[in-house]
């Protein structure tokens, strides 16, 4: 079992072949200097990088994510998070270039349209020499009577109406656009990885190396109890196993619903959102043939099954990404442990969980453990910034 949760047995990155540039390091040099790049915004002032800071383990420490406004959701972690097949908390994207787009054209997000991020693209030298060389020719966007500043299938009216009135020819050239700068941004999110943390050391002085000493060091006398915990009695392993603690999966454990927001379906309105989803792995703007698109495809429709249903999260760097659930319910990481003890009536569907019954001094030790898990992501430092040209 530990070895199974070891870092060292993490496979290597399963290929994107939805994306064609997903490993190309052009691609990912665009999509870093996209992800740190305000412009890509309606007020020129929300970035990637604004909800996913390096330094907060690629979150932001708020419950809800903080745009052009405040959305119903937290922003997970990208540590990662390329060894998905779902993303979002609802999985309602099924690749992570498609997840891409979605916030850059939220009202409550980047806010912007397509049309907008075309411009910067072809009015920016430096990026329209990465974008050319990668996709081949931007189109001519010199004249804005035909390809307006703002312009999108947007919740914003002028902005929607603008695209409405171009032509369906102008709207798939900037559509093209639109989908390879995900594309990009995708590539450079694959290199986000998880590093090893004091729980991989321990793993290996216990496994692999009979190491006493260091076995004696890696992890206090809470953390090895929390880890049998983990392991035994709290079932934690059930749906956070493998290297990154999680089983890819969809689990309602009966999460309150956040102050000011109503019921969240979960699960169930994000299959049906990924299946009619134009950017979906079985679209025309994917990559992939239709075999290489079995998750979408297979994926479960069920609705008692899966209402109320969200994404089991990576517990890789937990204890860096406070606070907590989809909607930043609990602050701390004692307050995410007691919820898996007292176990409420889930708001909608059923909770997945059931009585255990742990003991003050579990809970603290589980508290300890999940701590265990904090590394430094195996990303090369230059990586944390935007290019420097």
């Amino acid at each position: 079992i530990l070895r199974s949760l070891w870092i060292g047995s993490l496979p290597s990155l399963p290929p994107d072949p939805s994306n064609a540039v997903a490993d190309d390091p052009a691609a990912a040099a665009l999509g870093q200097r996209m992800f740190f790049d305000p412009r890509f915004s309606a007020n020129g002032e929300i970035a990637c990088v604004t909800c996913h800071l390096p330094e907060k383990a690629f979150t932001d420490g708020l419950g809800r994510a903080q745009g052009m406004g405040t959305t119903r959701r937290g922003a997970p972690t990208l540590i990662g998070a390329a060894y998905n097949a779902w993303f979002f908390w609802d999985g309602r994207s099924d690749s992570q270039w498609s997840q891409a787009l979605g916030p850059l054209e939220n009202e409550l997000e980047h806010g912007g349209s397509r049309t907008l991020y075309a411009h910067v693209l072809y009015a920016d030298p430096v990026y329209r020499e990465q974008y050319e060389a990668l996709f081949g020719p931007l189109p001519d966007l010199s004249d804005h009577s035909r390809f307006p500043e703002k312009a999108g299938p947007v919740s914003d009216k002028a902005a929607a109406d603008a695209w409405q009135a171009m032509t369906e020819t102008d709207r798939e050239a900037v559509t093209r656009v639109f989908v390879n700068m995900g594309k990009a941004i995708a590539a450079y999110e694959r290199l986000i990885l998880p590093g090893p943390a004091p729980f991989d050391r321990y793993v290996e002085a216990v496994v692999l190396a009979g190491d006493d000493q260091t076995m004696l060091t890696a992890l206090t006398p809470d953390a090895i109890a929390g880890l049998r915990v983990f392991i035994g009695k709290g079932m934690c392993i059930n749906c956070h196993n493998g290297p990154l603690f999680t089983n890819y999966g969809f689990q309602n454990v009966g999460i309150p619903i956040a102050k000011g927001l109503g019921i969240d379906e979960g699960r169930y309105r994000g299959i049906l959102h990924a299946k009619s989803s134009e950017f979906n792995c079985l679209g025309k703007y994917s990559d992939a043939g239709e075999n290489d698109c079995a998750e979408l495809r297979f994926a479960q429709l069920s609705r008692d099954e899966i209402i109320g249903a969200f994404k089991v999260p990576t517990l890789r760097n937990v204890a860096d990404t406070a606070p907590y659930t989809h909607s930043g319910e609990y602050a701390t990481l004692a307050e995410a442990i007691e919820h898996y003890d007292r176990i409420p009536v889930a708001p909608v569907g059923y909770t997945e969980l059931f009585p255990i019954a742990q003991t003050e001094d579990e809970l603290r030790q589980l508290e300890a453990f999940l701590r265990s898990l904090s590394g430094t992501p195996a990303i090369a430092p230059a990586l944390l910034l935007p290019p420097a040209n």
